[in-house]
């Protein structure tokens, strides 16, 4: 560890997440303040039909003024296992199942602040089930062809760091077994 905590004060407690602030000595001696997001973890899917669709939701996110396309995702509940979280999230915001999982990895969308890890999962072999949205979500479910998502990245009308960096490890996976 590069950091000693000298003291740690809760902020705040969302339904989410918890906010700190901490004071830490680093290694090289300097000392100074964080304010810390901890995040109990999410799970993120790319969800690609038989058709080489990728299943995207166009959602509203209120604190980026606008609706954003993205690949479903959601925070894990308490005790949750990453796999877990991605099957109830897949059903629940796009109304499809999968026959078939590959975790392809992990990431940290926001280091500097936030201890955040999304749990990244290919699901192919898709079935109709039951949408089962939150009532706080708002979105529209998409079919888009995988190249046409990948030229929506290089246009800059997908922004969404994890469905950004899922696309591109679903598209390294996908090749990999061409």
């Amino acid at each position: 560890m590069c950091a000693k905590i000298n003291n740690r004060k809760t902020l705040h407690q969302s339904r989410v997440f918890t906010l700190i602030s901490e004071n830490i000595t680093l290694s090289n001696g300097v000392t100074t303040d964080l304010v810390i997001i901890r995040h109990p973890g999410a799970s993120a899917i790319i969800p690609i039909t038989a058709g080489n669709r990728v299943v995207m939701i166009h959602q509203y996110r209120h604190a980026v003024g606008g609706y954003i396309w993205e690949i479903p995702a959601g925070t894990f509940n308490a005790g949750e296992a990453p796999i877990v979280c991605a099957k109830r999230e897949l059903i629940e915001e796009t109304g499809y199942s999968a026959g078939s999982w590959q975790k392809l990895g992990e990431i940290i969308p926001v280091p500097g602040y936030s201890d955040e890890r999304i749990h990244m999962f290919l699901a192919d072999d898709l079935m109709p089930a039951v949408q089962n949205l939150d009532s706080d979500e708002m979105l529209d479910v998409h079919q888009i062809r995988f190249d046409d998502a990948m030229d929506m990245i290089r246009k800059g009308e997908i922004q969404d760091s994890k469905t950004i960096s899922g696309l591109f490890m679903a598209r390294q996976h996908l090749e990999g077994k061409r």
